[in-house]
């Protein structure tokens, strides 16, 4: 019974932070261990970009989530724009939001995760294009045999504009 007591009693040499000071900690701890990342999940509450310009969602697997953000800066550079549902491969840093006391991955890379992804991601937009009815027959126009006009798009310093 004695022992009990003993045991029930908190060490006196603990040490006491602030909420402050274990956040600040704990970031400092996430982002030297962890740095710079690459990450495979699937993209879940996915709602565009927010009204700031940053991206907010979360890249989930069967196991487990992590929330995600992109900036603005870095979203408008992206070769590849993030949708609901699709799995990818991002690159980022491991962070804490302080204020919060959660942690996150801030990207600036994201790509579909292998060429697998990406061809479903084709196929599944030819089926929605499809039940919208774009690709029928009474929609497309004929072309001519030999146009009259014809468009050329390229930049002011293509060879494009000195080969035409």
């Amino acid at each position: 019974m004695a022992d009990q007591t003993v045991a029930a009693t908190p060490p006196t040499n603990l040490v006491e932070y602030t909420v402050s000071e274990l956040a600040f900690a704990l970031r400092r701890t996430v982002e030297e261990a962890y740095g710079l990342v690459r990450l495979r999940g699937e993209i879940s509450g996915f709602k565009g970009q927010h009204s700031s310009g940053h991206c907010y969602f979360t890249l989930k697997d069967e196991g487990a989530c992590i929330e995600a953000v992109i900036w603005k800066s870095t979203f408008q550079r992206l070769k590849f724009k993030p949708e609901q549902g699709l799995e990818v491969v991002v690159r980022g840093r491991v962070t804490t939001y302080p204020d919060r006391s959660k942690y996150q991955i801030v990207i600036d890379e994201l790509e579909p995760a292998g060429a697998g992804a990406l061809m479903a991601l084709l196929e599944q937009r030819k089926k929605m294009l499809a039940a919208e009815g774009l690709f029928d027959e009474a929609r497309k126009k004929k072309l001519p045999y030999l146009p009259r006009i014809v468009g050329v798009v390229t930049s002011p310093t293509g060879a494009v504009i000195r080969d035409i």
